[in-house]
């Protein structure tokens, strides 16, 4: 159980090429908040000598309270060789198979590269396959797969639950997003208590009697 006065863990996805700055903004909004916050750009995952990366950024996701995933165009350089996946697309599936608490930030280039190629008839993983990218990658075919995840695109309509991701532009946006979701802590605190409170995974501290 999370001990008295304990503050709740935001983990905010391993995404970091190019926003930098957005990821500064996001750590000083939500510790202003009173969230603790992990999030690699800053060096606040915690981490342990026998585990691989990913293996710690995986057992935080499992660990932390609530999840603030970025999808961005850069897909990331940090891909397990056992599946092709990255760090941020495994820690948003498995905060999605834990059914954590979840707000996903997504570039609005990413959405409106899914969306084009779907109007050509790209549509889907399989679908995409067909098309050939260059070396310098504007944009990694493996980011759209990891937006059709994020807003459930392979469930009908009425059985999307926990799909609204929400577009940016610009740091503003997605600051204006973190402030609107996380603003008032108690409100966040009390909803996490009475909808999630079974499926928190004690932290490694907690569960050391």
């Amino acid at each position: 159980m999370k001990k008295p006065n304990q503050k709740l863990i935001v983990l905010v996805s391993s995404t970091v090429y190019g926003i930098e700055e957005l990821l500064d903004r996001v750590y000083t909004l939500l510790t202003l908040f009173g969230f603790e916050v992990w999030m690699s750009h800053k060096g606040t995952v915690p981490v342990s000598s026998e585990r691989t990366a990913f293996e710690d950024c995986l057992i935080a996701t499992e660990r932390c309270d609530l999840f603030l995933g970025i999808i961005t165009p850069h897909y990331g350089s940090g891909v397990d060789p056992n599946n092709g996946l990255s760090i941020t697309h495994q820690e948003m599936r498995r905060a999605k198979e834990l059914k954590k608490p979840r707000w996903i930030l997504a570039h609005e280039n990413v959405a409106f590269a899914w969306s084009l190629l779907k109007e050509l008839g790209f549509e889907g993983s399989d679908g995409r396959k067909s098309l050939k990218q260059s070396k310098k990658k504007v944009l990694d075919l493996r980011v759209l797969d990891l937006f059709e995840e994020a807003i459930a695109n392979h469930l009908p309509l009425a059985e999307r639950q926990g799909n609204w991701v929400q577009r940016f532009r610009s740091n503003e946006d997605a600051s204006l997003f973190v402030t609107a979701q996380f603003s008032r802590y108690q409100e966040v605190e009390q909803f996490i208590d009475e909808n999630f409170k079974d499926l928190r995974i004690p932290s490694e501290d907690e569960a050391t009697p």
